[in-house]
């Protein structure tokens, strides 16, 4: 895991959330942005993704 940039359907197969709730929770400032990656392109970085999802198993 690293560096790698992660568009919306891994991120989506990854967290289980759906593109609706990965927007609000972005908005609330409980998941991490995408970064720009083109004018109608963004990405992720799945080392965010993947620690964003670690929080939540130690809930």
């Amino acid at each position: 895991m690293g560096n790698r940039i992660l568009k919306l359907p891994e991120v989506i197969e990854r967290t289980g959330l759906s593109k609706s709730s990965i927007y609000a929770y972005q908005k609330e400032g409980v998941f991490p942005k995408p970064i720009n990656l083109g004018p109608r392109s963004v990405g992720w970085v799945e080392q965010d993704i993947a620690s964003w999802i670690e929080s939540k198993r130690r809930l």
